[in-house]
Order: structure tokens, then C-alpha cells, then sequence
């Protein structure tokens, strides 16, 4: 089985023919758009609608390769000044263009009639969904001028201190052991079952953000300053709300939602606590040992073996899921092991309704958590492939639901590997496995959530240090994880190593994933009472997510979002797993 991935499917390299062929397609269709927008008013709204459309649907195409293309290729070598020309050259294209798009989707916008046109044009029904949320978008349009000028500054300033980001910490050296190793490597040891690796993990892990806080400080509040004043002059009441439009999601349900996990904290705060008394410790977690493996399930999973428990797994959900996870090992979709000048982490880049196909990146160590990270991207695979006949302007779903398909795969793995398990010290580690995830998902997201709030709040009036960040990462975590973690030990710089917060496009990336956890619990459910009926409806709720608000989606599955008592039921399902974690800690300890 090959270990890295293969990208010929889009391009050679960035010296193919075929590549430039394309970056020439792209500026031949700008130059289309240009014309088109100069000569909008000779044309009446059906043809002017038409050509903004066909015209669109060829820049998006060939904008889905070329940034996926060169993304990926950055991703597995972050130090090639190539890729970062390249980058910056698709990034001028764009910038030069900015202005005319705006005038495209002004254009749309200003549509009389979509209804009465979808009636005359296959081309303006197969999108009037798209219309008709670009007529929503309008409301937070700056001028063209400013939008050409705003596209051009944002290469050199969020977009460019985000990448400052992300060539940081994939090239920050670790001092571990008398070696230096990369920080995917030291962050992987956070799983190991060996007491002090994990401890002297933490510390060097520590101490080697010294070495770039400052100048990572001063990334995150620019592109926090740049969110906030940008969304101002878009009319956006906050970059909250920025982000819920977005989204397609209501505050009613994020506040739903957060007002449900509130209530349960104090059981996330026990499982914790039994963890911490299991491991020997007397106050609270310590964070080192959050991943710390319990019970008897320290087996390491080869390429091979990650592969067949996968496949044997999902064939008990469907046909179709296992059909693709074989299609992705065998067809070099994955990029499975850290390398230096890799980024940490994972995830998935679906490459379009032409090629059909996704990417997936991980840092694989063979552990079951590994395992599990690898069922989570092959679920958003999966949402990619319901894409695959869509329409080309119909492929963007919104930031929540992105992270259903994949939490379902977590949710529907555990149930698998816990229903095989035998003794008590196997369903402790299984239970542990599932359990350190729900509380990333819910208490630290969580964290996340209010600690990007404070940054937003404090940094219209202040510059944040490192050490103002830091503490009020602290505070964050003193919040949602309580007393659950010992207050001596736990993560001040969780804001330098999670590049979530380092979009110039994009905040508060953080309660998309309690939201698609919970959902994806409340689909389970589901599942479990509906069998094969309930999956075809969830695939077709997964087809529908690009022209549905996340409401829709819910209600799609007969679910009211707004409500909390959905999010309290999933909620009820997770303590359930807390209360047999806590029983079989007391059992063993006794």
C-alpha cells in the first residue's frame, strides 16, 4: 500500500502542461467576466444570467483544482518557496478579478424575478438556490472598487500572517531527547501509554513555543483585527454574526446548542476527575494525560490492519460507505505518516464533481486514535461524494454540517468497537477513546469558542502579548473544563498550535464540531431505530446541505435545531457512556 498520496489525477506537477493550460482557462474566463460586466446592460436578465452562470461554473472548476493542487502539494512540504509562488500567483490572479466578481454577483443580486426565469432556463432553475443566497450575501457587499482593493491588501495581510501561521509551526523543531522532532511528532506522543513520555512530551512541547509565540501573537491579533473592521464595513453586527451567516445557521440554535452542553459540563467534569483517579492523580486531569490510553487497547494498528477493521466495520452501515474507505486506500488517496515541512493534524479536500475524487491528510502512529481520525475524514469523503452529480455552484456546504458526515463515522465506529469488546478493561479503553473525543468536541471546543470571543472583544481596544493570550486560554479552560483538569497543568498555548483561529475568511471554526458531534449523535439515534431507511435519507440530506440552512438540514430528518431538547437527548447518550466509564473505574479501583 503506498504511503503518500497521489495528485496526477489534478496535475503532474507545477510544471505540467496541463497546469498552465488551465491558468490560462482562468484568465481567459476573468477576461470573460470582465466583458461580460462591461456589457451587462445591453443584455436582458435571462442572458445576462446565463452567461454570469456558465461563465462562474468555468472558474469554479478550474479554481478546484488549481488551489486544491497547490494547497496540497504545500501541505506535505511547507518549506518549498515553489508552491508559495504559486500560491501567490493564483492569489494575484483572483485579486485582479475581485472587482468584477463583485459586479457579477451584484448583477445576480439584482434579479427581478428568479422564479419567472428558472421557468425559461434548465441552467437558472439548477441554481436558483444559489441566487438567491448571493442575493443574501449583497447585503455585505462592499463597493467593487473596495472589494478589488480589500482582495489585493488581504495577500499581504490576514492571508499572509495566517500562512506565517502554518510555516511556523510545520517547521518549529522540538527539542525532545537530545533530538529535535516536529510538532505533529511531540503532539502524537500525547497518546502514548507510557506515563512519562506523555510528561516529558508536554514539557518539551511547551517550551518549544517559546520560540515562535510572539511572532504567532502577533498573526492572530492582525487577522482578529482585520476579521472584526472588515466585518464592519459589511455590515455585520459582530464577526460572530459574520460567521452564522456563514454557517446558514440561526443563533437560536447555537445558543440552544451551548446551553445544552452548559448543562453538562460537570459530567464531562467527572469523567475527567475518574480518569485523573485511574491514572493516579488526586487533582483533577492533568493535561498531559487527556489522551492518555486506558484498559487494554494499546494495539497498534498497521496500515493494513487500520484498513480491514475499517472496511469490516462500515460494511454494517452501508455498502456505499465501505466501497469508497477501499477506494481511498488502494486508489493512493491518503497521505498517512508526519514528515518534516508537513502540517499537523488532519483532513479531507474533496476535488470536485468532475474528477469525483478526495485527498486525505493524516499523521498516523498506528494508534486506534489514529484509526478513529481516518474513519472522521473518510466521513467527509463520503459527504464529498454525495456531491459528485451536483452541479458545480451547488458543492459548498456550510461550516456545521461539514462536520456531520465525519462525527458520524466517530459515533458509528465506537458503538462497533465497543459492541466487540470483552472485559472490563477493553470497554474502559474503548469508552476512554470515545470519551476523550466527546470532550474535545464539547468542554474544549467549547474553550475555543469563548476564548476567540475574548480575543475579538479585547483586541478592539488592546494588542494581546503572548502572555494576555495565554491567560485568557486559562481562563477559557478554567470555564468548561473546571475542575476537571488540575489547575497546575493545563494548556496555555492551545491558541499557538490550532490554526483554526489564523483565517482571514473564516472565524470562530471552533463550534462547527460540537455541533456536527451532536448531530451526528442525534443521527445515530436515528439509525439505530430506522436502519437502512434512515440512510437513505441521510445521504440525501448530506446531497441537500449546499442549497440548505442548517435548519433545513434538521428538518430534512424531521429535527427542530432551535430546540434544545435535541441537543440535551444527544447530550443524555454521552453521560450515559460517562456513568458505565465512572462504574467500571470504581470496579477497579477497589
Amino acid at each position: 500500500m503506498k504511503t503518500e498520496w497521489n495528485l496526477s489525477v489534478l496535475y503532474d506537477s507545477i510544471t505540467d502542461p496541463k497546469y498552465e493550460a488551465d491558468i490560462k482557462k482562468l484568465e481567459e474566463a476573468f477576461k470573460e467576466t470582465e466583458e461580460i460586466v462591461a456589457n451587462a446592460d445591453k443584455m436582458d436578465d435571462l442572458t445576462r444570467a446565463e452567461k454570469i452562470l456558465k461563465v462562474s461554473e468555468t472558474k469554479e472548476s478550474l479554481l478546484i483544482k488549481l488551489y486544491n493542487f497547490i494547497s496540497l502539494l504545500e501541505s506535505t512540504d511547507s518549506k518549498n518557496g515553489d508552491y508559495m509562488a504559486q500560491e501567490s500567483r493564483l492569489d494575484r490572479l483572483m485579486s485582479k478579478s475581485a472587482a468584477n466578481e463583485v459586479a457579477c454577483d451584484r448583477l445576480l443580486a439584482e434579479l427581478p424575478d428568479v422564479e419567472a426565469l428558472a421557468a425559461k432556463s434548465e441552467l437558472v432553475n439548477t441554481y436558483k438556490a444559489y441566487i438567491n443566497r448571493i442575493k443574501e450575501k449583497a447585503k455585505h457587499f462592499l463597493s467593487n472598487e473596495e472589494e478589488a482593493v480589500y482582495s489585493l491588501m488581504n495577500m499581504t495581510g490576514g492571508s499572509a500572517w495566517g500562512s506565517l501561521h502554518s510555516f511556523l509551526t510545520s517547521t518549529l523543531k522540538v527539542d525532545y531527547e537530545g533530538k529535535q522532532v516536529t510538532l505533529s511528532e511531540i503532539r502524537n506522543l500525547a497518546y502514548s501509554p507510557d506515563a512519562a513520555v506523555r510528561k516529558a512530551a508536554y514539557e518539551a512541547e511547551i517550551a518549544a513555543y517559546d520560540k515562535v509565540k510572539d511572532s504567532i501573537a502577533f498573526a492572530l491579533n492582525n487577522i482578529k483585527n482585520q476579521n472584526r473592521e472588515v466585518g464592519k464595513k459589511r455590515n455585520y453586527t459582530s464577526p460572530l454574526d459574520e460567521a452564522l451567516f456563514k454557517s446558514k445557521m440561526s443563533k437560536a440554535t447555537l445558543d440552544a446548542m451551548f446551553s445544552a452542553i452548559d448543562d453538562y459540563l460537570p459530567d464531562f467534569r467527572r469523567y475527567l476527575k475518574a480518569k485523573g483517579k485511574i491514572l493516579g492523580h488526586n487533582n483533577g486531569l492533568p493535561f498531559y494525560d487527556l489522551f492518555a490510553p486506558l484498559g487494554k487497547n494499546d494495539k497498534k494498528y498497521s496500515l493494513e490492519e487500520c484498513k480491514e477493521t475499517l472496511l469490516t466495520c462500515f460494511e454494517n452501515l452501508s455498502p456505499d460507505m465501505s466501497a469508497l474507505m477501499k477506494e481511498a486506500f488502494e486508489n493512493e488517496w491518503i497521505d498517512f505518516y508526519p514528515r518534516d515541512g508537513k502540517v499537523g493534524g488532519a483532513f479531507d479536500c474533496g476535488l470536485g464533481n468532475e474528477i469525483k475524487q478526495s485527498r486525505v491528510l493524516t499523521n498516523y502512529d498506528g494508534s486506534f486514535s489514529s484509526v478513529d481520525t481516518l474513519a472522521h475524514e473518510l466521513g467527509h469523503a463520503f459527504h464529498d461524494r454525495q456531491l459528485a452529480n451536483e452541479a458545480t455552484l451547488n458543492q459548498d456546504y456550510p461550516m456545521p454540517i461539514a462536520e456531520t458526515a465525519s462525527t458520524f463515522n466517530e459515533t458509528f465506529l465506537g458503538a462497533y468497537m465497543l459492541k466487540k469488546a470483552t472485559g472490563d478493561e477493553e470497554k474502559l479503553a474503548l469508552l476512554d477513546s470515545e470519551l476523550i473525543e466527546q470532550t474535545q468536541c464539547m468542554v474544549d471546543i467549547y474553550s475555543r469558542y469563548l476564548f476567540e470571543t475574548a480575543v475579538f472583544e479585547q483586541t478592539e481596544d488592546k494588542f494581546l502579548m503572548a502572555d494576555d493570550l495565554s491567560k485568557i486560554m486559562l481562563d477559557a479552560q478554567d470555564k468548561t473544563y473546571g475542575d476537571g483538569l488540575d489547575p497546575e497543568v493545563k494548556h496555555q498555548y492551545m491558541w499557538v498550535c490550532k490554526g483554526h483561529y489564523y483565517s482571514s475568511s473564516l472565524s470562530f471554526y471552533n463550534f462547527p464540531y460540537a455541533f456536527g458531534n451532536l448531530f451526528a449523535g442525534g443521527l445515530y439515534a436515528l439509525f439505530l431505530k430506522d436502519g437502512e431507511k434512515f440512510f437513505a435519507r441521510y445521504k440525501e440530506m448530506l446531497r441537500l446541505t449546499p442549497v440548505h440552512s442548517i435548519e433545513e438540514d434538521g428538518a430534512e430528518l424531521g429535527i427542530d435545531l432551535t430546540k434544545k431538547e435535541f441537543w440535551t437527548a444527544s447530550l443524555e447518550t454521552i453521560k450515559g457512556e460517562i456513568d458505565e466509564f465512572c462504574e467500571i473505574v470504581d470496579k477497579l479501583s477497589k
